[in-house]
């Protein structure tokens, strides 16, 4: 029978075809790419194609042995015809043996193929996002300029030069097209397979020469665009404003999700090719198609896989109890917000695996040990993971030692402390996934089966909250502790991998940020910038004076505060002379250390600008030369044009800041909210200046910055002074007490004492100590009090009240009658 297909020149209907030939047609027919021979009762397919032979037109079919047509797939046009849907498209499909259609739809599969789309599937969404999973190449970007710079035989000096604005591949690419040496094609032909068979080889090269082999070989085939993108792809940054929300959203509606609860980006995109339906966003994707040619359109549902890092569950800010309260009406739990670090556990059978918040693995030193207490603390636990916090904790107190001192040479430091885990929740156990279940049942479970391990493994600490004045007394207490802060968890919400439905306490949140540490800080130098701010002064180094040897000390680095309109003003504003770095041209009134060497010094520090900068809270450092004393997550709040570096806080002013910041025995949210009302509003950003022009009393500006009215109707005292003042009220509470004359009980605990003296004195009452010769208005007293008879009053005029009746005359801000309260 002839291949020849007589009649109307319009193509057939499938424009392919399969079969199994006999003998005798096997030897006429030969695979139009490798020549050979079909095979007699071997699977073989055909493209129709016009015969160019039939003066009348007609079609006839040009076969394929399967790898043959697979690979002509893979090399042509993207806008040339394949097989979209075997049951529509292939002539003689109904008549294929089983087998025949369970390889076809394999490589269907395999490469994605349906609605348009074209290529493998999985490697196309892997290069899409190559921040996730990422290979390791071990090539920073001045590696990458010196590897290119031979191998173009252009200036290696000039390419730095340019990589100064912040983007190898844009550096990359244009000396590419500069080259003499090495011709870029005209045209791109390298294929998406072979730029990631490229990326492969390239991730397990350590050699210098074998490396630049390697790119060589590859730079022969691309335009320079091609070569862009692969160095962005050895970026893991493709500068596309994508990330795995926006690529899965186009492969399935349900795969971001799923990808937030397995972290598994290729289980999930196979999971999509299999499970999408026709109406489904990667429905394009056509690797759903079965053997006869139908999608199932089932919602797309991975299961927790253990061994395999979970995306963790964050928090958001809370700014109020009133928040905390209106997000967790049924109650919460209220649990320390350890400053440590977040590791994920995850252990099945004898294996144990750490990953970090970012999910990687953790350092060994820090987590190897857990696997002699893990197996104790979870004695029914075979395969588990949990969500904790490691902390090195000094053995004789029991408490948690400072931030970083979990470093391995810091950990030395510490003769008596051991790293311990500190646990507060668990996602799967046993072969279950918990992340359904509410936090109060996941708590539970915890409760049920962990046993404590004094300071290696141990539950969190934590208290169920449903009054805003047990909130209120929970935070007063951490931040009196000098503890980081709160994390707030309703009771009934699940687990829910990457959303931020937890609450996150902590003081420079509360109020408006009035209780955050801030100092006045001049500009000293700054560094380029990366990514859109690469070539751009956009992370500064900011410092103080130290008088004592007239030299200038450095305090933190900060990029965040300024809107794009000021920083593009900044870049001629500050005056600085750009020294890259070099150890050499560090002028002699600069004190820093190796990594706070900058791109730009400031050309005079007394004539620079003064920001106030704002962080978490005043920290200890080894990086920093101000004693060692910085910033935690700083940021510039305001510039201060009013002030010049000689009213900027100095460096005995910041040893102050520093030590008044850890004297927290004071802590009152009560008086922090009196002092946040009294005090100026912080805004988000720093202040705008406007025109240059004079000062309120009249007096020409000196400095070259603008300034504003704003700027200058900023209050007059020193930042210090203002920073000092945060562990009292600026103005009077309210005079609720005036006139009172109180005598407390012995037996009182010393927080409870705290508390009485913090508010009955700080609402005008007069407290005397028990030698006292005045006599009391008020004996207060506490029924479960040893000391009873003790507190008689001297005479018939005072009056012996509760307790309660003190909390709630604060309460209602005024003095109320004693009648119910008397003993």
């Amino acid at each position: 029978m002839s291949d020849e297909l007589p009649g109307p020149v319009a193509p057939p209907e499938r424009p392919f075809a399969a079969d199994r030939p006999k003998d005798n047609r096997a030897k006429k027919a030969k695979c139009k790419r490798c020549k050979e021979t079909t095979e007699p009762n071997k699977l073989r397919i055909g493209r129709y194609v016009a015969n160019a032979f039939n003066a009348s037109g007609g079609w006839t079919k040009a076969w394929f042995h399967p790898a043959c047509m697979w690979e002509a797939f893979a090399k042509q046009r993207a806008t040339t015809r394949k097989i979209e849907n075997p049951a529509e498209d292939i002539d003689g499909w109904e008549d294929l043996l089983q087998e025949d259609m369970d390889e076809i739809v394999a490589y269907l599969r395999s490469t994605g193929v349906k609605g348009g789309f074209r290529g493998n599937l999985d490697t196309w969404v892997r290069l899409l996002l190559p921040m996730v999973q990422p290979r390791v190449y071990n090539l920073q970007s001045k590696q990458l300029v010196k590897l290119f710079s031979k191998i173009l035989q252009t200036s290696e000096e000039a390419m730095l030069e340019d990589l100064k604005h912040g983007d190898v591949a844009h550096t990359i690419s244009s000396a590419f097209e500069e080259s003499k040496a090495v011709k870029a094609v005209s045209k791109s032909n390298i294929l998406i397979a072979e730029v990631d068979e490229f990326l492969e080889k390239l991730s397990g090269m350590t050699r210098e020469e074998e490396q630049g082999h390697h790119f060589k070989q590859l730079t022969q085939k691309c335009t320079p665009n091609d070569l862009k993108m692969v160095i962005r792809l050895i970026k893991h940054d493709l500068r596309i404003n994508a990330g795995p929300k926006h690529i899965l959203a186009a492969v399935h509606p349900d795969a971001y999700a799923a990808y937030q609860t397995c972290r598994d980006l290729r289980a999930v995109v196979q999971k999509a090719a299999s499970d999408a339906g026709p109406g489904a966003a990667g429905s394009s994707s056509g690797a759903s198609l079965d053997a006869g040619g139908s999608s199932s359109g089932a919602n797309l549902s991975i299961a927790i896989n253990i061994m395999t890092p979970v995306l963790p569950m964050l928090a958001e800010a809370c700014k109020s109890v009133e928040q905390a309260m209106k997000k967790c009406p049924n109650g919460m739990y209220s649990e320390i917000k350890y400053d440590g670090e977040r590791v994920q556990v995850h252990k099945k059978g004898d294996e144990f695996k750490y990953f970090s918040r970012a999910l990687k693995p953790v350092m060994a030193h820090k987590v190897n040990h857990f696997k002699e207490f893990i197996p104790d603390a979870f004695p029914s636990g075979e395969d588990l993971i949990l969500d904790s916090e490691i902390l090195l904790v000094d053995n004789r107190t029991g408490k948690p030692l400072p931030f970083g001192s979990l470093g391995v040479h810091k950990q030395t430091g510490y003769q008596d402390a051991n790293v311990c885990l500190f646990v507060f929740d668990c996602m799967y156990y046993n072969g279950e996934s918990l992340l359904h279940m509410s936090m109060k049942r996941r708590r539970k479970i915890l409760e049920k089966v962990m046993v404590e391990i004094p300071n290696r493994v141990v539950l969190s600490e934590q208290e169920e909250i449903h009054v805003p004045a047990d909130l209120t007394a929970m935070m007063e207490k951490v931040f009196r502790l000098g503890l980081e802060g709160l994390v707030l968890k309703n009771l009934e919400g699940p687990y829910e991998p990457g959303k931020r439905h937890w609450l996150k306490v902590k003081k420079d949140y509360l109020f408006g940020g009035a209780m955050a540490d801030t100092a006045d800080l001049v500009v000293l130098g700054a560094f380029y910038g990366t990514g859109q701010k690469g070539g751009m002064k956009s992370i500064f180094l900011m410092g103080c004076y130290d008088p004592s040897y007239k030299r200038w000390v450095t305090v933190t680095k900060v990029h965040g505060g300024h809107d794009d309109a000021t920083l593009a003003r900044l870049q001629t504003e500050l005056k600085m002379v750009e020294i890259n770095k070099d150890p050499g041209k560090i002028p002699s009134w600069l004190k820093a250390n190796k990594p706070m060497f900058p791109d730009f010094v400031t050309v005079d520090p007394k004539e620079s600008q003064v920001w106030e900068i704002t962080g978490a809270e005043f920290t200890q450092t080894e990086v920093h030369t101000a004693d060692g004393i910085s910033v935690r997550f700083p940021r510039v709040t305001r510039i201060r044009d009013d002030k010049g570096w000689e009213q900027a806080t100095s460096l005995p002013e910041l040893r102050e800041l520093y030590k008044k910041s850890k004297e927290t025995s004071t802590f009152s949210l009560s008086a922090a909210a009196s002092s946040a009302a009294s005090s100026p509003t912080k805004t988000d950003s720093p202040t705008r200046r406007g025109k240059r022009g004079a000062d309120a009393a009249g007096s020409p500006r000196g400095s070259p910055a603008k300034r504003g009215a704003a700027a200058a109707s900023t209050d007059d005292s020193d930042s210090h002074k203002r920073a000092r003042a945060k562990t009292g009220p600026a103005k009077p509470l309210p005079d609720v007490f005036l006139g009172v004359q109180l005598r407390m009980p012995r037996g009182l605990t010393e927080e409870e004492v705290y508390h009485f003296k913090r508010y009955f004195v700080g609402y005008g009452g007069k407290l005397l100590d028990r030698r006292s010769k005045e006599t009391p208005t008020h004996v207060l007293q506490c029924p479960d009090a040893d000391g009873a008879s003790e507190n008689t009053p001297r005479n018939g005029d005072a009056v012996v009240v509760d307790v309660k009746w003190l909390w709630d005359s604060v309460k209602r801000q005024r003095l109320l009658a004693t009648e119910g309260y008397t003993l």
